[in-house]
């Protein structure tokens, strides 16, 4: 292995171990500080406005079911990105709340995809999935890959679980880092939806 091999890859597993740590909390603030332009609401939800935002990464691959899905081919509609593991308890509470909210928005140019992470195998989130009536696509994610691609200062998945909103033109617009009731859920993604 060559050292910069060695190096990509130490890198890579230190930012996994960092994610790991502060994986399925119960989420945190995160302040606007320095040049991200993000504000964090009294909610707990990050928002930027529409000048500001960040273009999303791509986040494509395989799908828990071993289909291939890729999220740029839904611009266009606003995206829910939940990032979820079937051993996170919290992930387990709000699932049922993105159940509902993704089938009443699923004919108003909202479209629900899920990121699941860390995850040994599919089994268990495919379980998950049925267990909690969620009929929406997940990106199988076992090592965060999908997480990394986000910059450093955007709005990005920082814990699990991690909800973001993308507007219309494939831009970061909303970030809650906690579980979400369907109350919460619908407070992120109405402002991105009532944008023109």
């Amino acid at each position: 292995m060559s050292t910069r091999s060695r190096a990509v890859l130490l890198s890579a597993v230190a930012a996994v171990a960092a994610l790991s740590l502060s994986a399925c909390g119960k989420g945190g603030t995160s302040g606007g500080g320095g040049d991200t332009h993000f504000v964090t609401g009294n909610n707990g939800i990050d928002t930027v406005p529409a000048g500001k935002r960040a273009t999303a990464p791509d986040l494509s691959g395989r799908t828990i079911d071993g289909k291939t899905l890729n999220v740029a081919d839904y611009k266009g509609k606003v995206v829910v990105v939940n990032v979820w593991g079937s051993w996170c308890g919290p992930c387990r509470e709000e699932a049922k709340y993105f159940a509902k909210v993704s089938k009443e928005y699923q004919d108003k140019g909202v479209q629900f995809v899920g990121v699941n992470t860390r995850d040994t195998s599919t089994t268990p989130a495919v379980n998950f999935e049925k267990e909690h009536g969620v009929e929406y696509p997940s990106l199988y994610d076992p090592t965060g890959k999908l997480m990394l691609r986000f910059k450093k200062g955007t709005l990005n998945p920082q814990i699990i679980p991690s909800t973001l909103v993308i507007d219309r033109h494939g831009k970061v617009a909303a970030r809650a880092l906690e579980a979400l009731d369907d109350t919460g859920l619908l407070k992120m993604l109405k402002p991105v939806l009532a944008e023109k």
